[in-house]
């Protein structure tokens, strides 16, 4: 831990939970610099760690600030990543090194917080939706970061599915041959981001937070390596309607492939294509999601300290 301590801040109040064994949620980054405007993205990531105070756990949002790597983050540092906005890098594993290196600033993705809440001991993150294998990658080989951090790092992932703009079967496939459980909370088939509809089924149905705590509990007391992910549905009355996004998903698609942009490019150009194409409806449902991933994953932190 002393040679962590050169790179590693995790804030007094995360640290004490955790010394205390209470429940503590990590949080990504990336949607704050590059996942809206300012100063939306700046509210929205307040409000995520309000839901996580409210339903009983100590929030932890990650990043890289000035080269150190932070878990836990003040309002004044969410503000300064917001306003730097699409300046700061969008960071996955093989950023970080870099990063540090240099006293940069980074946004964490799903691989990046995984890693930083490891490193500090919090065992449960919540998140939009993580990335995967993207349409194409059979000829490409764009697969995320995300899916290979997923298979080695003991983190539990709470999200809305894999985003729709993604390959769900093959990113279904390649979590399968990590070994990954795929989860679905209250549902048996896997959510896809702003639909509650994929087409394809998830590992196993969970209904209770206390289910998913005890799979989990029993995952890190048998050793077994590597994440787990739930994939928690985007609320009813929020869900945007399946033919709609799918044609929305498929016309930004074509417009990127147009322009020629590619690898981590490309979720963000997407994000906000859509967010353009179905007039703002795609980002409303994206804070939603989070908010609803946000309670989901508190609940089950607190459950989990049961457990001990």
């Amino acid at each position: 831990m002393n040679e962590l301590n050169k790179y590693l801040d995790v804030a007094p109040e995360v640290q004490q939970a955790l010394a205390e064994g209470k429940p503590v949620v990590a949080l990504e980054s990336t949607i704050i610099s590059h996942g809206m405007p300012y100063p939306q993205n700046v509210e929205t990531a307040l409000a995520v760690e309000k839901i996580i105070r409210d339903n009983g756990a100590i929030p932890a949002t990650t990043a890289i600030i000035k080269g150190r790597l932070k878990v836990g983050i003040s309002k004044e540092e969410i503000d300064y990543l917001g306003k730097k906005g699409l300046a700061v890098t969008k960071t996955s594993r093989r950023d970080i090194p870099i990063l540090v290196a240099k006293g940069a600033d980074g946004a964490s993705t799903v691989a990046t917080t995984m890693i930083l809440a490891s490193l500090a001991g919090v065992k449960i993150f919540a998140t939009g939706g993580i990335g995967g294998v993207h349409r194409g990658a059979e000829t490409t080989m764009d697969i995320s970061a995300d899916l290979e951090e997923l298979g080695m790092t003991n983190v539990m992932v709470v999200c809305a599915g894999a985003k729709s703009i993604l390959d769900l079967g093959l990113t279904l496939e390649y979590l399968e041959t990590k070994g990954v459980p795929v989860l679905g909370y209250q549902t048996e088939e896997l959510p896809a981001f702003y639909t509650r509809k994929s087409g394809f089924k998830v590992d196993y149905r969970m209904d209770t937070p206390k289910e998913l705590a005890d799979a989990f509990t029993a995952k890190l007391d048998l050793g077994l390596r590597g994440g787990m992910l739930v994939t928690n549905p985007i609320p009813e009355e929020y869900a945007m309607d399946y033919d709609t996004i799918n044609n929305a998903i498929n016309e930004a698609i074509k417009k990127m492939n147009e322009l020629g942009i590619k690898g981590k490019e490309t979720t963000p150009y997407l994000l906000n294509e859509i967010q353009l194409i179905t007039g703002g409806d795609s980002l409303k449902s994206n804070i939603q999601l989070v908010y609803n991933n946000a309670k989901l994953a508190a609940q089950v932190a607190c459950e989990m300290c049961n457990n001990k």
